[in-house]
């Protein structure tokens, strides 16, 4: 018969200062992570200059209640990795159109905006094309979709849209 003569490990005030450090270092590093990730994925900045930003409100306001008149809805596809745009007037007709300027921008991470500008589809030139489109599969997820449509207005028609987007489908 053996017996073991080994002492019983004892917690000891040194165990229990190295607990207390390793925990601390794991909850300090945690929150560095964090900081740094939510530092680079957005500034937090939404206007530059928040007074000249009021200023344009007014105006900005007033272009939106002209366009809103006229009575236009735009058609917004994204599917099979393209992009297409097309404007139509209050009785369904297709607005020709001369250009249209797509961008894409994600609501808490400004690194991954895309501007996309948009050629004339089905052959048509610029100018008498009711449809325009371009090659761009965009990351799933919640984007904001800018939208500039020249149809020989004083300024753009403007179409603003926070859309989803899954398996490169708009839904």
């Amino acid at each position: 018969m053996t017996t073991d003569t080994r002492k019983p490990r004892e917690f000891t005030g040194r165990h229990m200062l190295i607990s207390i450090l390793a925990f601390f270092a794991v909850v300090i590093g945690v929150n560095v992570t964090m900081a740094t990730l939510a530092r680079k994925s957005w500034t937090g900045l939404v206007v530059e200059n928040t007074y000249v930003a009021s200023q344009q409100f007014n105006e900005e306001a007033r272009k939106g209640r002209a366009q809103a008149a006229l009575g236009w809805t735009g058609r917004l596809t994204i599917a099979t990795g393209e992009v297409r745009y097309g404007l139509f007037d209050a009785l369904g007709k297709p607005v020709p159109l001369h250009g249209v300027k797509v961008l894409f921008r994600h609501p808490a991470y400004e690194a991954a905006d895309k501007a996309v500008a948009l050629a004339a589809s089905s052959g048509g030139t610029s100018g008498d094309t009711e449809e325009f489109a371009a090659r761009h599969t965009p990351r799933d997820g919640v984007w904001i979709i800018e939208i500039d449509a020249d149809a020989g207005l004083a300024s753009p028609f403007r179409d603003v849209r926070r859309v989803m987007i899954s398996n490169g489908v708009l839904q």
